[in-house]
């Protein structure tokens, strides 16, 4: 059976890693021989121990020279020759691509995970996507991040770009059956993303501000993420504090049952400024839950606007704000009828063993 050799910088808590690692155990699973490349060990070890207990061996190559790191890589990609490269986010995906320069022997596929527009303004950005004419295939979980890099690397030949969903563990995400939507006083309104900037926990906040006091003690909101990336959470919690939103609003460290407290959600919800395609939506629709969302990525492709979910803006806190009041107004029924849509849409849209083939394809 071929070989994989996946590369990304850390095994945090990301929605990257959540996926690369999903990627890697299922293809254990189907008898391929593979490993993990990483460079920024010190960084998180969560997905450690969930590759470890599949047997899934984990290679290091911490170096905090930048050009140093760059040799080490290239030299490790040269020299284990896998039979398959796959990278995921920007850095890796460079550095793969460098490896893989002047000839390889290997099928290197880069993955494109976030939808982020200032790709079009970053020099540095732009300059990564440039060395994607030495990868054999470019596959991104959205429609728009193909847009987007096909319109600032014009060089790359079209039929490179591949989009494949993300892929999930379908054994865990079930909905539960019969389950009681607003059986609580407060509907549990459950995101999970790290706490920072490009989540707009700020935007959330004032959203719920700009809420009648009636619909606001309505709702309770848990938001289950990682601190690693800027004082986001520090700001938020003292703006609760000022706003006295402190019976709304409850901030928990990453976890790995993080399903378990999906799974008791009245609906999922995501506010970012910009995605990839989101797990925690994905996630959500698979749990049957409804979604509240703003207009990133491919949401929109999948997610209409009160009829499987509620849209927003998120630099718009008004549209948050309407939003979160049109939730919380919905019946128990309507919850219901909005959450079997989602898990109808998302059988469909994610199915692991299609998926799987999809990048199978590619090899």
């Amino acid at each position: 059976m071929k070989s994989i050799l996946f590369l990304i910088n850390n095994l945090g808590s990301g929605g990257a890693q959540r996926q690369i690692v999903e990627l890697a155990v299922r293809f254990k699973q189907s008898g391929y021989n593979v490993r993990f490349l990483i460079y920024e060990r010190a960084f998180s070890d969560f997905y450690f121990e969930t590759l470890a207990n599949h047997g899934i061996e984990i290679d290091d190559v911490a170096e905090s020279n930048y050009l140093k790191r760059i040799y080490k890589v290239r030299r490790y990609i040269r020299t284990s020759v896998p039979d398959v490269l796959i990278a995921f986010l920007e850095a890796s995906s460079f550095m793969a691509e460098l490896a893989s320069f002047p000839s390889k022997k290997w099928k290197l596929i880069v993955g494109e995970r976030s939808a982020n527009p200032a790709i079009k303004k970053s020099l540095k950005l732009k300059f990564f996507r440039q060395f994607h004419v030495l990868a054999d295939y470019i596959v991104a979980n959205s429609y728009e991040n193909i847009r987007i890099i096909q319109e600032i690397a014009p060089i790359i030949k079209r039929d490179k770009y591949k989009v494949i969903y993300n892929i999930f563990n379908e054994d865990k995400l079930k909905p539960i059956d019969d389950f009681e939507f607003g059986k609580h006083d407060k509907l549990n309104l459950v995101v999970t993303s790290s706490h920072r900037y490009l989540k707009n926990l700020d935007g959330l906040i004032e959203g719920v501000k700009l809420m009648n006091s009636e619909d606001r003690n309505k709702l309770r909101i848990n938001w289950y993420g990682s601190n690693l990336f800027d004082d986001s959470l520090e700001k938020a919690l003292e703006k609760v504090k000022n706003y006295d939103f402190e019976n709304i609003f409850s901030f928990h460290k990453d976890t790995l049952n993080i399903y378990e407290f999906m799974k008791e959600a009245d609906a999922i919800g995501l506010f970012s400024y910009f995605e990839g395609l989101p797990n925690a939506i994905c996630e959500g629709m698979l749990l049957g839950k409804p979604i509240i969302a703003t207009r990133v990525s491919d949401i929109p492709l999948f997610i209409k606007d009160r009829v499987n979910g509620f849209l927003c803006d998120a630099a718009d806190p008004m549209t948050i704000a309407q939003a979160l009041s049109s939730l919380v107004a919905s019946s128990s029924e309507e919850l219901s009828i909005m959450g079997k849509c989602n898990y109808e849409v998302a059988q469909k849209l994610f199915d692991r063993e299609q998926i799987l083939k999809a990048y199978e394809s590619l090899f």
